[in-house]
């Protein structure tokens, strides 16, 4: 699934390629968790110019000239593509053709990514927003691993399974913690990690990949990374199965 870093890395592709177009018209194909009716998304966008294309948590947001968002969850294999007049790739969800001929697919083969017209708006902050403050408020209220934490989308948006392994590695915590047993100077150095991980991760993403809008690069990764057996300070990686595997080393100090 694409994390926060690819789809700054995709919005800032997207906007740079689309902003200023003009909607002709939108071919709604697979879109089972739509929440209007097809008409309503075709009345409301077709004719309107795409203002800008961002990132809100885990969603692209298409932003257009009179407020309206479209709003783009990519799900766990949801891609998009440009194309040109006619969108050739399979297993469309959504197609925006823009007056000048191209256009822009999302595609799934599950069938499960999701586009949304003006979402409502999410309680919970951004990862690129929070501060040590309210690590602090938050985290004293939860018994929960500190990597739980940080993947639940109802208290951090953006962050998932390979970036949370990455951000508690380089803040130097044990996924394993407690989230109330983590002491305050400990939730500093984690805010500047969640920080200073994605936003090197997003320039790491740009500068192999400079038009990429779909796909996961993973391969700068340092603790969360199959190809490599230690980390940079030369502690073995190991490995947690489940559901989601968990990369980490015993240089990171476990609270409890």
């Amino acid at each position: 699934m694409p994390e926060l870093p690819d789809l700054q890395a995709f919005s800032h592709n997207l906007d740079k390629k689309l902003g200023g177009k003009t909607v002709k018209e939108i071919v709604i194909v697979n879109a089972k968790k739509l929440n209007v009716s097809h008409e309503q998304l075709k009345d409301t966008l077709e004719g309107q110019k795409l203002d800008k294309v961002y990132r809100e948590g885990k969603e692209l947001y298409l932003k257009f000239d009179k407020g309206d968002i479209l709003a783009l969850h990519l799900m766990l294999h949801g891609k998009l593509f440009l194309f040109d007049k006619k969108n050739e790739n399979k297993y469309p969800i959504i197609e925006l053709h823009f007056t000048d001929g191209s256009g822009l697919v999302l595609t799934d083969f599950q069938g499960i990514a999701n586009p949304t017209l003006n979402p409502e708006e999410k309680e919970s902050p951004d990862a690129m927003a929070i501060d040590a403050d309210f690590l602090k408020t938050r985290l004293i209220k939860t018994k929960t691993n500190i990597k739980t934490v940080l993947l639940d989308q109802k208290i951090i948006r953006g962050i998932g399974n390979a970036y949370a392994d990455e951000i508690l590695w380089h803040a130097g915590i044990s996924p394993f913690s407690a989230s109330n047993k983590i002491p305050e100077a400990k939730l500093k150095d984690l805010t500047y990690s969640i920080h200073d991980v994605l936003k090197n991760a997003e320039k790491a993403i740009l500068k192999s990949n400079p038009d990429i809008i779909n796909g996961e690069v993973r391969d700068f990764m340092l603790i969360h990374n199959s190809k490599k057996t230690h980390s940079p300070k030369g502690a073995e990686i190991k490995v947690k199965e489940g559901s989601r595997k968990t990369y980490y080393t015993d240089e990171q100090e476990l609270f409890e």
